[in-house]
């Protein structure tokens, strides 16, 4: 996207324009070192994907066995020993509502842990570049729709996933407090919920878009009349397909500095309801969808105001049904996902 200097007549990229101080320099050189941390998971992988895309090939990777991002020294002699230029902290402990639940404290505590180890061990080493990934569940429960990034501590957090919000949190406003304290360019992005390839299907430990794939793939394989999903269908919820997350990822990297996050999303809701609908259309599943108000619907409404990123110049590209015959291409091409 572009703005016009009336004086001369030159078109200029309109994130210069929001950031004069900005300057072409601040753009990733092709050849940066730059560590993709949890790039076995879909977000991370994906953003791998972009890169390489894009023409970033020097990308740095470790799987958990090679680096347990959970101890700091191992994360202090990685990063001492390799030196990344930019970095983007993927990995994290995820979960839908059944695992956030069940596990209050490993989430907390696991994803602040590596957090904190991953962004201290890259200011001390001098990274130029940092991106984190965190969750629209930040925001408080009964936040004004849409939800602008600057409604952040501002009521409640949702019960369900308190723990997974408070961590990502705490990594946000790390990556800002370097900024102030010590001059860093680091930069955090806020996605709503995402699905896409490399997705985890588990039946309980998923989120509400791959685990209605699964259940509903499973249904029509095995001929059962009806599905039963939780709570009454009436929360609203957005979706934003992985690729697209990892396209604004590297926009932002090369367009944005700043110490507020930026929401990553469409700008589009739809009901739980109309959303099974959608999954069991394109799974193919001709049976009844059934309701069971008794389990919890989770936080009523969660969409994301998206004008910062599109002040930026960015926007999403895939729509909803398309996305979801993407993923499910993918889980049917990738039957081990189903297992995890």
């Amino acid at each position: 996207m572009f703005g016009v200097n009336n004086t001369s007549l030159i078109l200029v990229p309109l994130s210069l324009l929001l950031d004069p101080d900005k300057t072409e320099e601040t753009m990733i050189e092709k050849n940066a070192k730059i560590y993709v941390a949890g790039h076995k998971g879909m977000v991370g992988s994906a953003i791998v994907r972009e890169l390489e895309r894009q023409g970033y090939h020097n990308i740095i990777t470790r799987t958990h066995k090679e680096l347990d991002l959970l101890r700091q020294d191992a994360v202090e002699a990685f990063f001492a020993a390799e030196k990344p230029e930019v970095v983007v902290l993927a990995a994290a402990k995820v979960g839908g509502i059944v695992a956030n639940e069940s596990a209050l404290a490993d989430f907390m505590y696991d994803n602040m842990m590596l957090e904190m180890n991953v962004i201290h061990s890259a200011w001390k080493n001098g990274c130029k570049k940092l991106l984190f990934l965190g969750s629209s569940c930040i925001y408080p429960r009964m936040a004004p729709q849409p939800m602008k990034e600057s409604c952040l501590l501002t009521g409640e957090l949702e019960k369900t996933n308190e723990a997974y919000a408070l961590a990502k949190i705490s990594g946000l406003k790390y990556c800002e407090f370097l900024n102030r304290q010590y001059g860093t360019d680091f930069i955090s992005v806020m996605p709503t919920n995402l699905y896409g390839p490399n997705d985890n299907y588990h039946p309980t430990h998923s989120h509400v878009l791959p685990a209605l794939i699964r259940r509903f793939h499973e249904a029509k394989v095995e001929g059962k009349e009806s599905v039963t999903c939780w709570g009454d269908g009436s929360p609203l919820r957005e979706f934003l397909y992985v690729d697209d997350l990892a396209n604004l990822c590297v926009f932002l990297l090369n367009n944005y500095s700043g110490n507020e996050t930026v929401n990553a999303g469409t700008g589009k809701e739809l009901t739980i309801k109309e959303l099974t609908e959608l999954v069991a259309k394109v799974v193919g599943y001709k049976g009844r969808i059934e309701w069971d108000p008794s389990k919890p619907n989770g936080t009523p409404r969660k969409l994301l105001d998206v004008s910062k990123a599109a002040a930026l110049g960015w926007t999403y590209k895939t729509e909803l049904e398309d996305g979801i015959r993407l993923a499910y291409e993918d889980f049917l091409n990738n039957p081990m996902r189903a297992e995890r």
